[in-house]
């Protein structure tokens, strides 16, 4: 057994459902094994802005215990707060006011942005951390790996309700996302018939289309995903074809948001973040626009993005964020670091942690969609994984 007698936790990205259920069990491990947990506040930038002193900086530093976690896994969000801070990419506006003359020299890249990774080895030091535990995805997991490779010793958690972190086949956030999308869908159901429309219903997925194609597997949908191109006249051909057969006069699609449409560039716009990503031009409300313009038929856009993410974990998402924390712990208190907890096979393991120039993971699109009539494939399940899309093994 090692002992560890200093933890450090933070969360970085976007807030999903779960992620306080992950902090309480770390602490609640942690105390039974003598440790103490410290709250690393707003993900990385936690890392790169706190200041050195005698006491702890209270707008980025938070000792974490039994008593102030007690209630946290009942809400939603985190407690800890994040950002989409890259330390190896902060622009000059947002670099920590205190940060000398000299050290703005040392760390420039050249290209209008800072490399503080030095700064993080230095607070993670100073904090004398034995151990540190990331909860967060691609882009959060991304820097995780580049503390890892310097010898940090961490410990990923994956979390993203795109479901698309390398080497797990399940993150913490990905049912209770289904779940609202199905809650979300099927109340809207009504108002679709109510007028007889057809719905375009927008939801996350940058990269990969987890999201969409199991929303559309709960609700008997259409999606469109960005792992292939859609014909958009095939698919307008179909939803009408749907709605003339239902008895109720309606049909709809479920969009990821990094869909891509054949023959036709969907483009981003505003200002790209820390990570290089623009916000995705609305593909919902294009399809949307485009069906009503051809076809005459009324349409309903829906952005569902954002409901998902909030409020609490649903039942699998606790239980998986809970078995995730205590595994990671058991981990670390056997000496084990560098590594990503994971499912893999629908059993409960470890990783390495995901390399970034992978990227996320991918839909199987021929095992699992349907690129014809736009829909998953619901057949020949037989020894698949409960999540369906099998990761392959590492060690």
């Amino acid at each position: 057994m090692t002992i560890i007698r200093r933890i450090g936790i933070l969360t970085g990205g976007g807030d999903v459902s779960g992620l306080n259920s992950v902090i309480k069990s770390v602490v609640y491990k942690a105390t039974h094994m003598g440790a103490e947990v410290i709250g690393i506040r707003r993900g990385w930038e936690g890392l790169t802005h706190m200041r050195i002193g005698p006491e702890m900086d209270e707008n980025y530093i938070v000792p974490l215990d039994r008593t102030n976690t007690r209630g946290i896994d009942r809400t939603g969000g985190t407690v800890l707060h994040t950002s989409r801070t890259n330390p190896q990419k902060i622009k000059a506006a947002n670099l920590p006011a205190h940060l000398s003359e000299r050290e703005r020299k040392t760390y420039d890249r050249g290209d209008g942005t800072f490399d503080l990774t030095p700064v993080v080895h230095r607070n993670v030091e100073a904090l004398g951390l034995d151990h540190l535990i990331v909860i967060g995805g691609d882009d959060t997991l991304s820097f995780a790996h580049v503390l890892d490779s310097a010898g940090v010793p961490l410990m990923g958690i994956p979390k993203t309700m795109d479901n698309d972190v390398q080497g797990t086949e399940y993150c913490i956030g990905f049912s209770t996302a289904i779940t609202r999308a199905k809650e979300l869908v099927t109340r809207q159901r009504t108002t679709l018939g109510s007028h007889e429309r057809v719905g375009v219903f927008r939801i996350f997925g940058r990269d990969a289309g987890f999201t969409a194609l199991y929303t559309a597997w709960v609700t008997s949908a259409r999606c469109v995903l960005p792992e292939v191109e859609f014909d958009l006249d095939r698919l307008i051909q179909i939803l009408v074809d749907d709605r003339d057969r239902n008895p109720s006069r309606y049909a709809f699609v479920i969009a990821s948001e990094g869909a891509v449409w054949k023959g036709r560039t969907v483009g981003e716009f505003g200002e790209a973040d820390a990570y290089g990503h623009r916000k995705k031009t609305d593909i919902g409300q294009a399809i949307a626009e485009e069906f009503h313009r051809r076809t005459g038929i009324e349409t309903l856009n829906s952005d569902l993005t954002y409901d998902l993410r909030s409020g609490e974990a649903d039942a699998l998402d606790q239980m998986v964020a809970m078995t995730f924390a205590n595994l990671a712990m058991d981990l670390i208190r056997d000496g084990v670091h560098g590594r990503l907890i994971a499912v893999q096979d629908g059993k409960y393991t470890h990783a390495p942690m995901p390399d970034p120039k992978l990227g996320p993971r991918k839909v199987d699109v021929a095992n699992l969609y349907s690129i014809d009539r736009f829909r998953p494939n619901y057949s020949d399940k037989l020894g698949a994984p409960l999540f369906l899309s099998a990761v392959r093994t590492t060690n």
